[in-house]
């Protein structure tokens, strides 16, 4: 992250830039029982199950993200990069005991109305199977030439109909440093007031996948699943969120006016055969 550090002034990002084609394998990853309890303790996960958190693979490949982001070759800026989708697909429940092979891969980059978006691809496999895999977006902010735009998202159930309100959550203006202590995202803009100035927020804001993950574990998503999530406003630290859910869907948003920070939906996903 210090070397992505220091070389993102030198960037200048634009979708048209050409991608290292670097694939990061970690074969032989056996899960720390001390590392996985200090994610679910601050994701609100149930602490002691004989399952993985359907979101805790994405923090396993944290660090192969930040040694692919950090490259010279990733042609944009690492500091002030922020997380704005998530597509998980879940095979089946994943052991806390197995071990896994890990694989990681930059396979795009996109225009969007706000600048330029990396794909980043997580695959995690075990036995030779796969079991897990993600696509996450990672957005540079930047000026566009005509506003260009992506294609549009696919909309949301339920979307323009605000879901019915579960529960509220105040949150803390820690609450990005100590979800940083246990997934290793030390993002400047999820730590510090002044540090988040520096990348245009008033405060420091919370990590998306803490948000996605608190509503995965109110959800009681588990088994094989699809989860869909997409990061539409930040939460700012410290705050006050309401958790609304209807069916497969589930959203965050102000506890007070109508904005929202966070939409998604949950399917089951076709388990493995043998």
């Amino acid at each position: 992250m210090a070397r992505g550090a220091l070389l993102s002034p030198l960037k200048r990002p634009r979708p048209d830039a050409v991608l290292p084609g670097t694939r990061l394998v970690l074969p032989g990853l056996r899960v720390s029982q001390d590392h996985l309890a200090a994610y679910e303790r601050v994701c609100a996960f149930a602490t002691g199950r004989d399952e993985l958190p359907v979101t805790y693979p994405h923090v396993l490949g944290f660090p192969l993200a930040m040694r692919l982001m950090s490259e010279r070759a990733f042609p944009l800026p690492l500091l002030g990069l922020v997380h704005t989708s998530i597509d998980i697909t879940q095979r089946q429940s994943l052991s806390p005991t197995d071990v896994y092979e890990l694989a990681l891969q930059v396979t795009e980059l996109r225009p969007h109305r706000r600048g330029t978006e990396a794909v980043v691809s997580t695959a995690l496999r075990t036995g030779g199977t796969l079991v897990w895999e993600s696509t996450s977006t990672y957005l540079a902010r930047h000026k566009t030439a005509g506003g260009a735009t992506q294609d549009p998202p696919a909309p949301e159930p339920g979307a323009g109909e605000p879901l019915p309100p579960l529960t509220e959550w105040k949150l803390g203006g820690d609450l990005g440093r100590r979800y940083a202590a246990a997934s290793g995202d030390r993002n400047p803009i999820h730590l510090h007031p002044a540090t988040a100035r520096l990348f245009g927020f008033p405060r420091a804001i919370a990590h998306g996948m803490w948000t996605a993950a608190r509503c995965l574990a109110e959800f009681g998503a588990s088994g094989p699943v699809h989860v869909h999530a997409r990061f539409k406003a930040p939460v700012l630290l410290p705050g006050t969120v309401t958790y609304a859910t209807r069916g497969t869907a589930f959203e965050l948003r102000a506890a007070r006016g109508e904005r929202v920070h966070l939409t998604g939906n949950v399917r089951e996903a076709a388990p493995l055969t043998d």
